[in-house]
């Protein structure tokens, strides 16, 4: 059985909406990340190991509100109390992420195949985002996190990096489809660039 990405059959390549006349350079970039490991990390209520000593690629497992630690690799993003999503290239790091952490102590679930993954580039990329989020995104930063819905769609926002504004959205596979047709409508009126 071959692999397939949720958007394998949605995402085409080209410009589309109100592109003509444009810059093409100045248009978003809307593209689906494709081969990435993404691991959910819980630490069990019971136990209070410190998570201080803890490194995977590096990186600590930071307990900050939004926060996200990363290095060129790996981008470990806080979801909750005792609660993360790693997101990786690397895919041999499920092995590390193993033998680092007690199975006594952590619930490790490989939920790569079950996300499907979008990313917008761009300077008006939050725009995009306020058409059909709630969070206030002039507060949003880079390396910054955030569980939100967009257009109904539960999803969570990782803002990569702010010149230019990316930011990647994480959605089930399942509404994989329907989260790309949202998110594109919503960039319609200024054009894009699907790559």
């Amino acid at each position: 059985m071959t692999l397939m990405s949720a958007l394998e059959n949605v995402h085409k390549k080209g410009l589309f909406g109100d592109h003509e006349g444009k810059n093409e350079e100045k248009l978003i970039k809307v593209l689906e990340k494709k081969n990435l490991l993404i691991v959910q990390i819980v630490q069990y209520k019971n136990f209070s190991t410190s998570i201080k000593d803890i490194k995977i690629d590096g990186l600590n497992l930071n307990n900050e509100v939004l926060n996200i630690s990363c290095n060129s690799n790996t981008r470990i993003l806080w979801s909750g109390p005792k609660n993360w999503l790693l997101v990786s290239t690397k895919k041999n790091l499920l092995k590390i992420i193993h033998q680092s952490l007690k199975e006594t102590e952590f619930a490790i679930t490989d939920l790569s195949h079950s996300r499907a993954v979008i990313e917008l580039e761009g300077e008006n990329s939050k725009e995009i985002l306020k058409k059909g989020c709630p969070f206030n995104f002039n507060e949003l930063k880079k390396d910054n996190c955030v569980n939100s819905v967009f257009n109904g769609i539960t999803v969570t926002i990782d803002m990569i990096d702010d010149n230019p504004n990316t930011i990647r959205l994480f959605a089930l596979r399942s509404f994989g489809e329907s989260l790309y047709h949202s998110v594109t409508d919503a960039c319609l009126e200024e054009g894009y660039k699907a790559i």
